[in-house]
């Protein structure tokens, strides 16, 4: 393959690869491996100068922002950092730079390289006005909105600052809350993040700022666009950040030579696994700024500063065969076994595979030999087999239709990543599922959280749902940090749940799909889990808001005969089982109307509000959208209110909404 052909190969790959890593936030390489094509496109537009191109990904950095947001044109360009990886390469960027300054010797900064993502914010008269990603390093995309929820962010600076001035910095995402955040999405079904850098870029790109709350990003700032002129150096400005109030990473070590600043590259490379978020490498700076400014930049790049990276944390081994597991919300996990590998001083033997959908789409074969990365303490991961070195005899793998634990049929709706054991008593998840039945929206049996309902499983004394209701006070006395009067209490707890009704049952069951707005329209319209369980597809579908994909779950749960024999033991304990509210007025004026309440209401609680929109037949939602009929507005209404206006979704107060509750309570006769 001759030079053109070879650059214009690289640039369709690295331009594919930005567009995956920056837009989609869905890497498909490893770092090393686009490392390696960066730095031969390199290679040949400096030996081919003829061959170079504006539109080169040598001369870009990052990829174009997404249409989704408004573009932000950068005042000044976010560049990215040339990389080195060796030594050499280090004392190589230090000969260049006193060369060109023509210093014996030049003093640097070094800054631990966070693994996130690089943000322009922007400030006015001390008070944060704008906040956009990078982009493409000229035009980045309007998030500030999501940037303002990020605690490390500060809204107004402790000192008043006249004008406007910009600073640049990191978000990111904590290792012990990217384990939380894995955590919940598993409890609620959701496919598990692959590593703390894609959850934070995801977070940041939400369209509503609540949903980036709720992955509590984290920020780092590291340099003013242009430093007030008493500040002199990059040490000088990481202070003075901090004192306007910006988070600055602590790991910063002035380096009066290359020497020094390789010696803090090799110390934390090896100690990178003490901190509590991701690095990749080390940024070497010029520490003076009138140093920086002559050196200048070139292409895509400043003079003035390297990044080290680390070591790649990625080999290649044999798949020697792929387990199913199941975990404790049903999902079935497919894991590598691999043959032992050293990576980061660690010998890898599994890995995880995601979901069958993963294997699928990357193609991963039993047999095949395959690149597996760590990073730091997320669990190991196949990123893909290398084909070229396939024998002919890899075996394509297929997913169990039946539950490795417990036998149970398998689950795996059309377009879903995960497939679910059906089963509601599987030993795998019955830990999540007993402390799913006594939360307070299902069975509301107070004291029996995560660490009670993992004592009962572990000694055996609950295996299915009914067997809480076998337990006395005695046995539940000589369970570790009980006394008797908390034992007496969760007795009373679990006896009075047999008294919740069917929409709280029915939530308990932790039937798929099936949540707390969905049961109580099953439960208003067949009234008993007699009729319920009977029901087929077609007559579930007729009440308002059941589609295809609920209805298939529910009469798949009822088809199995575990799930069946678990709802007959706890009629037979005493759990009630039917509804006991009245059902919706037949001609309801709110009947499928879809509201959401945001706000505080001073005549009742949400809770309260909620069951009224349910028992006259209307639903309730957590987000609005294009489909929401009304938004209830109380006082201190928030983010909810500014969407229904863009959306043009009507928003009435208090006094509206309990005046069309009263009138659908009793319509007028026609």
């Amino acid at each position: 393959m001759n030079a053109g052909d070879r650059v214009e190969t690289l640039r369709a790959q690295l331009d594919e690869a930005n567009y995956r890593y920056y837009v989609l936030d869905a890497p498909t390489i490893a770092d090393a491996a686009y490392d390696e094509m960066m730095r031969e496109l390199q290679e040949i537009e400096a030996a081919h100068p003829e061959l170079q191109s504006e539109l080169s990904p040598t001369r870009r950095v990052g990829a174009a922002p997404s249409a989704r947001f408004a573009p932000v044109e950068h005042r000044t360009t976010m560049l990215s950092l040339a990389n080195a990886f060796s030594i050499d390469e280090r004392r190589a960027f230090d000969e260049r730079v006193r060369k060109l300054l023509g210093e014996p010797q030049v003093a640097y900064i070094c800054e631990l390289k966070i693994d996130g993502l690089a943000v322009a914010l922007r400030y006015r008269d001390g008070v944060f006005v704008q906040g956009a990603t990078r982009g493409d390093g000229r035009v980045g995309e309007e998030v500030t909105g999501n940037l303002r929820v990020i605690p490390g962010v500060p809204l107004r600076l402790r000192e008043r600052l006249a004008g406007e001035f910009e600073a640049r910095g990191e978000v990111y995402l904590r290792k012990s809350d990217f384990h939380e955040l894995n955590l919940r999405r598993e409890r609620n079904g959701a496919p598990r993040f692959a590593n703390p850098r894609n959850a934070a870029s995801g977070g940041l790109r939400q369209l509503d700022p609540e949903l980036t709350r709720e992955r509590h990003l984290s920020f780092f700032a590291y340099t003013f666009v242009e430093p007030p002129p008493a500040i002199a150096t990059q040490h000088a400005a990481l202070e003075r950040l901090r004192a306007l109030g910006f988070p600055v990473n602590p790991n910063v070590r002035p380096a009066a030579s290359i020497d020094e600043a390789v010696a803090f590259c090799e110390e934390w490379e090896r100690r990178r696994d003490e901190l509590d978020y991701e690095i990749d490498g080390v940024a070497i700076k010029v520490d003076r700024f009138d140093f920086q400014e002559r050196l200048g930049t070139v292409a895509r790049d400043p003079r003035w500063a390297v990044a080290f990276k680390f070591k790649a944390r990625e080999a290649t081994t044999k798949l020697e065969g792929i387990t199913v597991s199941v975990g404790r919300t049903g999902t079935l996990n497919p894991n590598a076994v691999l043959a032992p590998v050293e990576i980061g001083g660690i010998t890898i033997r599994n890995a995880t595979l995601h979901n069958e959908a993963y294997i699928a789409s990357n193609d991963i074969r039993i047999g095949d030999q395959v690149i597996v990365v760590r990073a730091g303490d997320v669990i190991p991961r196949v990123v893909g087999p290398i084909r070229e070195l396939r024998t002919g005899k890899e075996r394509i793998f297929h997913m169990p239709t039946k539950c490795p634990v417990c036998g149970a049929d398998v689950d795996r709706p059309e377009g879903e990543a995960m497939a679910r054991c059906t089963n509601a008593s599987c030993p795998a998840q019955l830990v999540e599922r007993l402390r799913h039945f006594a939360s307070r929206a299902a069975m509301d049996i107070e004291g029996l959280g995560d660490v009670l309902s993992e004592q009962l499983v572990a000694g055996g004394l609950v295996k299915t749902f009914a067997d809480l209701y076998a337990l006395d006070g005695q046995r539940f006395a000589s369970l570790e940090r009980l006394g008797e009067k908390s034992a007496a209490n969760l007795v009373q707890a679990i006896a009075a749940s047999k008294k919740r009704g069917l929409t709280r049952l029915l939530i308990g069951l932790g039937i798929r799909y099936v949540g707390e707005q969905t049961a109580a329209i099953l439960a208003r319209d067949f009234r008993t889990m007699e009729a319920l369980s009977a029901a087929d597809e077609e007559s579930l579908q007729r009440s308002e808001g059941i589609g295809p994909e609920v209805a298939a779950s529910v009469r798949l749960f009822f088809a199995q005969r575990r799930n069946r024999d678990a709802i007959e033991a706890l009629a037979a304990a005493g759990v009630e089982m039917v509804e006991r509210g009245a059902a919706p007025p037949p001609d309801s004026a709110l009947k499928g109307k879809r509201f959401v309440l945001t706000g505080t209401l001073a005549s009742m609680t949400r809770d309260e509000a909620k069951a009224a929109l349910e028992a006259l037949g209307a639903r309730t939602s957590d987000s609005v959208s294009g489909k929401t009929d009304f938004v209830v507005a109380g006082e201190e209404a928030g983010s909810k209110l500014q969407r229904a206006k863009e959306l043009g979704v009507p928003t009435i107060d208090e006094e509206t909404f309990r005046r069309m509750l009263t009138e659908a309570r009793s319509p007028t006769p026609r």
